[in-house]
C-alpha cells in the first residue's frame, strides 16, 4: 500500500509539473504585427493657443535665424533667371559655376583629382535671384532641397550618352567646364571638355547632385559610374559660401551650350 501511495503522489507531482509548463507555454509572448496605421490632419490656425513659456524659449533662436538669413552677403545687378536662354541661362550658369568653384578644392584635397565639369538639372532651380541684395535666404529659395554634391567618374562612352540626353531633353540643364555646339539639325558640331575634344581612352570626373546620381530626371548614364565620391557639401551651402566671397554676382548667357543658326 505504501508503494501505491507514493505512486499516487508521484502522479500528482507529474500532473502539477505538466500543468505549470502548459500555463507558462500559454503565457509566451506572441510577436506583435502592425495591422493598421491611421492618421489625421491637424490644422494649425488661430484656434491654437500659444504657450508663453515655449514661445519665450523659441523667440531668441527664431530672431537670430531670421537675422542670419536676411543679412546681405552679395548684390545682384539684374534678375538672374533660368528662363532667359534656350540652351543655357544666367541662373543655370551661375549654379554650375558655383558648384565647380566651391566643390573642386574639397574634391582635390580628398582625392588628388580635379573636377572636369559640372552637370545639374534645370528643375532643381526653384526661384529667380531678384535684382538687389542677395542673402542666405536667397540660396534657400533657389535651392530649397537638401541635395549635396557628388562627384562621379564616368567613361567617355557614358559622356556620349549624356550628350545624347542633353540634345533630346531640349532644356537648359546647368553645365560648366564643357562646350557643346549643335548644328541646325540637332546633330553635334563639337563637344569639348576643358577646351579639349573628348578622349575615348580616359575617364572624367563630373560633379552633380545626389538626386541625379540615382537616375533622377532620367539621367541614367550616371548609373554607369566607375567611382563615386560623396562630398557631404550641400549645393545650397556652396551657394552661400560663394555669395559670401563676392561683392556682385555676374552671370550671363554664353557659348557653353548653343546651336548654330
Amino acid at each position: 500500500m505504501a508503494k501505491l501511495k507514493h505512486f499516487g503522489i508521484l502522479k500528482i507531482k507529474h500532473f502539477v509539473i505538466f500543468l505549470t509548463l502548459l500555463v507558462l507555454g500559454s503565457c509566451k509572448n506572441e510577436p506583435k504585427h502592425l495591422t493598421k496605421l491611421t492618421g489625421r490632419q491637424i490644422a494649425i490656425d488661430s484656434s491654437n493657443i500659444l504657450v508663453d513659456s515655449i514661445q519665450d524659449f523659441i523667440t531668441p533662436y527664431h530672431n537670430r535665424v531670421e537675422q542670419i538669413l536676411d543679412s546681405t552677403i552679395a548684390y545682384a545687378p539684374f534678375t538672374i533667371s533660368k528662363t532667359d536662354g534656350k540652351f543655357n541661362t544666367t541662373a543655370g550658369n551661375l549654379m554650375a559655376d558655383i558648384v565647380m568653384s566651391e566643390t573642386n578644392p574639397i574634391f582635390q584635397k580628398r582625392t588628388g583629382n580635379t573636377i572636369d565639369f559640372v552637370l545639374l538639372n534645370h528643375g532643381g532651380i526653384r526661384s529667380i535671384i531678384s535684382k538687389g541684395n542677395v542673402t542666405a535666404r536667397t540660396a534657400y529659395e533657389v535651392m530649397p532641397f537638401e541635395n549635396s554634391v557628388v562627384v562621379v567618374e564616368l567613361k567617355a562612352e557614358s559622356l556620349l550618352k549624356m550628350v545624347d540626353y542633353l540634345i533630346k531633353a531640349k532644356r537648359a540643364h546647368p553645365v560648366a567646364g564643357i562646350q557643346l555646339i549643335l548644328n541646325k539639325d540637332n546633330t553635334v558640331n563639337s563637344f569639348t571638355i576643358g577646351g579639349k575634344p573628348i578622349a575615348m581612352n580616359r575617364t572624367y570626373f563630373v560633379a552633380t547632385s545626389d538626386y541625379l546620381v540615382t537616375g533622377g530626371d532620367n539621367m541614367d548614364f550616371f548609373k554607369d559610374a566607375v567611382s563615386k565620391t560623396e562630398t557631404d557639401y550641400k549645393i545650397r551651402n556652396a551657394m552661400i559660401d560663394f555669395f559670401s566671397k563676392v561683392d556682385t554676382l555676374s552671370s550671363k548667357v554664353d557659348l557653353r551650350y548653343y546651336q548654330l543658326q
